[in-house]
């Protein structure tokens, strides 16, 4: 038992890290980078963020799976209908649109970042931001057994 509050403390700790540091960019650098087009702004935050972020992002991974499997066992039960399950299905979809927007952030608008490209950018950032939060919201429903809305 003591394994699995390690791994949930872990787990809490790199929830805070990435999400807190999206809002910071999302609510304070970036509509001030948006102000000036000041696309330096964002890649000076986003270099010194990486450094903690992108672990923080890789601990939520693997302890997230961890604590699938610990609550549901083997992943053919991630895909039920409870409320549990299907929470487990929301963030794995919140997962997949974070990936999904954080390649295409690094291979092709991240290459070609400039003044006049910085709002493309900010949509990403503002869909990452929003997918962090919604991530803390679902996995803090999971204490108390999912959300009841995800239930069929």
């Amino acid at each position: 038992m003591a394994s699995y509050y390690i791994v949930l403390s872990l787990h809490i700790l790199g929830a805070t890290v990435w999400a807190g540091g999206h809002l910071v960019l999302a609510v304070t650098i970036l509509p001030d980078a948006l102000r000036q087009h000041r696309a330096a702004t964002v890649s000076e935050f986003e270099q010194r963020f990486e450094r903690i972020g992108l672990p923080a992002l890789a601990v939520q991974i693997v302890t997230g799976l961890w604590l699938a499997e610990h609550l549901l066992g083997s992943p053919a039960n991630w895909f039920d209908g409870n409320s549990v399950a299907r929470t487990v299905q929301v963030k794995l979809g919140l997962l997949v649109i974070t990936v999904g927007l954080a390649i295409h952030a690094r291979f092709r608008v991240i290459p070609r970042l400039s003044d006049a490209t910085l709002p493309t950018l900010a949509w990403h950032i503002r869909i990452v931001t929003v997918a962090a939060v919604l991530f803390v919201l679902a996995g803090a429903s999971i204490r108390f057994g999912g959300y009841p809305v995800f239930d069929r």
